[in-house]
């Protein structure tokens, strides 16, 4: 496979079907019955429980308003059906996007979308499903060689798509273990990087998440061979998934797998504790 191929990231699902005008659509409507109601974004949100951010963003057509998230709005905005008219289409739509990603990423993309368990080590920069837009942004557009800003818009999409897991319920159980040295790295500025910390605090008060710091101080460290993901499927198999320079690779092998499963462990146990974790990036911030 060819640098060419690996450059051909997921699509947005209006590049692959025009759904995402379908999004935008529905996210006007959402405001448009909100304001009606005389509701702030936040009180919306408090009563569907769900975050104002993702009230905003799906708002703005970003991010895919779930099907019970439309049926239950739809009630309590008095929509009269406008909103639970969309939820068949919305459906078809998630469908065709689980099979928008190119070959190579497919498979891993689909066990992703709906595992159970995901555990991942990232020593670079923040895991893309914690990340803010402007995080993403800010990363896309300093690679290289350049993305045009369409390609970028397209892989910003994409990666905030994926971060609807944490909307599912049951919600997947996830723990995430990052170096010290990838939260002080101020990618895309001092703006961006204050707002992907904040992220990072929300994400890390969720009940399904838990976010560790490995300290840049530790004279030990188990795992030098670089970043992987842990899944397990609804079938209850776990796999282990690495890329480096662009080249994926999804483990399947039992004893493999085992081994990677077993670093992470020790991963946790020398890392910063969530309480102490979640105090750090406070610090970062200047609030502590």
């Amino acid at each position: 496979m060819t640098n060419a191929d690996h450059e051909q990231r997921p699509e947005r699902p209006s590049e692959a079907d025009g759904t995402a005008h379908l999004f935008r659509a529905l996210g006007k409507q959402i405001k448009v019955l909100r304001e009606r109601a005389g509701l702030s974004q936040k009180e919306l949100g408090a009563a569907v429980h769900c975050g104002e951010a993702l009230i905003s963003a799906m708002e703005r057509g970003v991010r895919t308003p779930q099907p019970d998230f439309l049926l239950r709005t739809d009630e309590l905005l008095d929509g009269r059906g406008l909103l639970a008219a969309a939820v068949d289409d919305v459906r078809e739509a998630q469908a065709k996007a689980r099979t928008r990603h190119p070959e190579w990423y497919r498979k891993y993309a689909n066990l992703e979308a709906e595992a159970i368990e995901l555990h991942d080590y990232s020593n670079q920069v923040v895991h893309g499903l914690l990340q803010t837009a402007d995080y993403a942004r800010a990363i896309f557009s300093q690679r290289r060689p350049f993305l045009d800003p369409e390609t970028i818009e397209k892989r910003v999409a994409d990666r905030l798509a994926r971060q609807q897991i944490f909307e599912r319920w049951p919600a997947p159980v996830c723990s995430f273990i990052m170096e010290e040295a990838a939260l002080q790295r101020p990618i895309g500025g001092r703006t961006i990087h204050e707002g992907q910390l904040r992220q990072l605090l929300r994400a890390g008060r969720h009940r399904s998440i838990e976010l560790q710091v490995m300290p840049t101080d530790r004279e030990e460290h188990p795992n030098v061979d670089g970043v992987f993901t842990l899944l397990t499927s609804k079938s209850r198999q776990q796999v282990a998934y690495t890329e480096v320079q662009g080249y994926p690779r999804l483990i399947t092998e039992i004893e493999e797998v085992r081994l990677i499963t077993a670093r992470y462990g020790i991963l946790r146990s020398q890392a910063l504790n969530v309480r102490e974790s979640l105090v750090l990036i406070e610090s970062m911030l200047g609030e502590r």
